[in-house]
């Protein structure tokens, strides 16, 4: 899919600062509105009240300040917003934008809330503990709510590509709003992704990974979509559990078997897929920091003249 932003850069930049003096009709229901600028990107932080969630959502938006190229800007949402925000994200973002290593792209980092892990799961069904009950609602939030309020607040017609990503709940829940929803996301980033949401215990004596893995199941039963692109990370040091005692950890054997999935569809590893394996990485933000700007190069690399 590729879509153009229907406004220069420098107009998009003026609509925030206006808006953020003088409120759009939607946004008079912000609880709170502020804006700050590092090099190369502005942050704005705005409470987003949400039907869907029955609670105001925080979102930051890391806007680039200089757009030379309108056309090229891209779409990027982020799960736990509150994590990228204490990686330092607004430099991470403003070095690579400042340098031209990628194209213009908007970053919205959700903050998470107290219900994270029920916010936070898989549309399909919950986990076998009943966790994720509230993936559906999340998913209307981030359809109906947040993406007309980007729109309508930015004052954009459209993005070149939209793409989701998100850390350890936060990725499984990225990953099953992107492919789910072809038609409105073509990108997906998933780091330490919690890929082993399953129907059943690892230690029900019924459990069937190939049936109770329900992101992998929910790929062997769908469609191959052309355009969907997926970046897969995990740590050597993510965790210790190996239910197969096969001295791989579940957290990379999890993901490998959804890659398998995914190839088994169609999508190719380097045309659709990309993996990156830390060999120090942990499951922690410490560890998302250092793969966030490969995933950040890989999507968005810009072009060299």
């Amino acid at each position: 899919m590729n879509e153009k932003c229907g406004h220069c850069g420098n107009q998009i930049y003026r609509n925030v600062r206006e808006k953020t003096n003088q409120p759009s009709t939607f946004s008079l229901f912000l609880t709170d509105m502020y804006t700050e600028t590092s090099i190369g990107v502005m942050v704005e932080t705005v409470e987003l009240p949400s039907d869907a969630l029955e609670r105001k959502v925080k979102v930051n938006f890391y806007l680039p300040t200089n757009i030379a190229e309108p056309d090229s800007l891209g779409l990027l949402l982020i799960n736990d917003g509150q994590d990228i925000e204490a990686m330092g994200f607004d430099k991470m973002i403003g070095y690579l934008l400042q340098t031209e290593t990628i194209r213009p792209l908007l970053c919205v980092g959700i903050h998470c809330g107290e219900d994270r892990i029920n916010e936070y799961g898989m549309a399909l069904a919950p986990d076998f503990k009943g966790r994720g009950a509230k993936a559906g609602a999340y998913q209307r939030f981030i359809l109906e709510e947040l993406l007309p309020y980007i729109y309508g607040h930015f004052n954009v017609r459209s993005f070149r590509e939209r793409a989701f990503a998100g850390f350890s709940l936060g990725a499984l829940s990225a990953l099953d709003i992107v492919w789910n929803h072809p038609e409105v996301f073509t990108r997906a980033g998933v780091f330490s992704g919690s890929l082993w949401w399953r129907s059943k215990d690892k230690n029900d004596k019924e459990y069937n990974q190939n049936r109770d893995r329900l992101m992998h199941r929910q790929i062997r039963e769908g469609n191959y979509h052309e355009g969907l692109k997926f970046f897969f990370q995990c740590g050597e040091l993510d965790e210790q559990e190996d239910r197969n005692r096969n001295g791989v950890i579940d957290s990379i054997d999890d993901t490998i078997d959804v890659m398998r999935e995914l190839l088994a569809k169609g999508y190719l590893e380097g045309r659709d897929m990309a993996y990156l394996q830390l060999v120090d990485g942990k499951h922690e933000v410490s560890s998302w920091a250092k793969a966030l700007p490969v995933f950040l190069k890989w999507g968005w690399r810009k072009p060299k003249d």
